[in-house]
């Protein structure tokens, strides 16, 4: 049986690469360019670290991934 569960992608736009929700800590959210250690979330948890990331600088994304349970 597979769930799906969810990453946050963020693109800082320009030349940079994409980073991933790593950590989520009160201040500030740990990324991490290597999306094996990107941190797997259930869906209301990612919509929760999106709007905390959404500003004029960066554009979070939800990324879906299925996990075997």
């Amino acid at each position: 049986m597979t769930n799906i569960k969810f990453v946050v992608k963020v693109n800082r736009g320009g030349t940079r690469a994409a980073q991933y929700v790593q950590r989520v800590d009160p201040t500030p959210i740990h990324m991490t360019a290597d999306r094996k250690l990107a941190l797997v979330m259930g869906r209301f948890a990612a919509e929760d670290a999106v709007k905390s990331l959404q500003n004029s600088h960066c554009i979070p994304e939800l990324e879906s991934v299925r996990v075997s349970a």
